[in-house]
């Protein structure tokens, strides 16, 4: 088997990430191999409400539920690096996909999983465009995003469909700011996402 692909999503506290999240793994799988049972899994790395079956990987510490055809979700609260490695070697997926904590460093996530697995991650970093100015406003928060978008390979700015104009231009100059070289796609995880968007980004 080739090595999986493996893409972290983070982004602040309701940015949302599992809306986007969704409809980025559909995409995922309708681009996959057909005879790839797994296509995707995708990792919750916090304890979060997912329906639990664990009929994959009942012992490995971690609980499983099929999302859709092709697609399975896996919430865990231990080591990630080892939990990866074991997902990869009981699933055998095309696709690896990590919804971080609101508060978590992707970069820092990559480099763990690159000493690790030898696979080096793509990074796409969720912005709240409605949200944006007010969490730049504060030193704390700031300095928390920038830490997120640092390294990142690309960025999306939600929920364009509820921001002024202004407030969501102002983000994306933020973004490249930090970021000169980010790839940037703007968005309404709620309203639908085009799967020739999410191919824009990869």
């Amino acid at each position: 088997m080739s090595d999986p692909k493996i893409i972290i999503i983070g982004g602040f506290l309701g940015s949302g990430k599992t809306t986007a999240l969704l409809s980025f793994a559909a995409c995922l799988v309708r681009k996959s191999r057909p005879e790839t049972e797994n296509k995707v899994v995708i990792v919750e790395n916090e304890i979060g409400d997912v329906g639990i079956d664990d009929k994959v990987l009942r012992s490995g510490g971690f609980s499983v539920s099929n999302l859709f055809s092709g697609c399975a979700c896996c919430t865990v609260s231990g080591e990630l690096t080892s939990t990866i490695r074991q997902l990869v070697t009981e699933l055998e997926p095309e696709w690896v996909v990590i919804e971080t904590t609101g508060i978590a460093y992707p970069s820092n996530m990559r480099e763990n999983l690159l000493s690790a697995l030898g696979i080096r991650a793509h990074i796409i970093i969720l912005a709240d465009a409605t949200r944006w100015a007010r969490f730049n406003s504060s030193p704390q928060l700031a300095e928390i995003i920038k830490g997120q978008v640092e390294g990142a390979d690309a960025a999306i700015v939600n929920k364009i469909d509820m921001a002024a104009d202004g407030a969501r231009k102002k983000c994306v100059s933020d973004l490249r700011g930090w970021e000169p070289d980010i790839k940037i796609a703007e968005i309404s995880a709620k309203n639908g996402v085009d799967d020739a968007v999410w191919e824009s980004i990869l």
